[in-house]
């Protein structure tokens, strides 16, 4: 119950802050910086203990899951520009994608339907729908996700399934 009331708690403070999150996704133990209004996060969604960086937008769909030690990253410096200026890119998380333990999301990518990032991929370019990445560079190997996806990643949490199933 502790565990529940946390990631509530957390919700509700961005929420509060400005950041648009659906009242049914779980948020852990995240450590969000910049303006709190740029964040979205749809239904049914897990994030863990996940750093973002809030110079764009993150929008996060539905029935996603971001493990932890994720960094998600909006914004990098111009190696080209004499000045080093800061360039900012939305990053988008469509619906089921899931994003492996410790990886790295970096400014204006987009990981597609049902795509999965594995564990410690440096993603700097987008993913296509239900491709698997892996590396650094994140690369996409030849598995493929199923085409129909019908599950809901918050049901795996040990404390809501011990607060569903008793």
């Amino acid at each position: 119950m502790p565990e529940l009331l946390g990631r509530n708690s957390r919700r509700m403070q961005l929420v509060k802050a400005g950041a648009t999150i659906h009242e049914t996704a779980e948020i852990g133990e995240v450590a969000v910086e910049g303006r709190k209004e740029l964040l979205k996060v749809g239904p049914l969604s897990f994030l863990g203990q996940v750093y973002m960086a809030l110079h764009d937008q993150i929008e996060i769909g539905e029935r996603v899951c971001i493990n932890d030690g994720v960094e998600i990253l909006t914004a990098s410096h111009d190696l080209h520009d004499p000045n080093w200026n800061l360039v900012k890119k939305t990053v988008i998380i469509e619906d089921y994608a899931w994003i492996g333990t410790g990886a790295m999301i970096l400014p204006g990518v987009c990981i597609g339907y049902g795509a999965v990032v594995g564990a410690r991929a440096v993603v700097s370019k987008s993913v296509a729908p239900r491709t698997v990445v892996v590396g650094n560079p994140a690369k996409p190997i030849s598995k493929m996700r199923c085409s129909e996806l019908n599950y809901n990643p918050c049901e795996f949490l040990a404390a809501n399934r011990a607060w569903l199933l008793g």
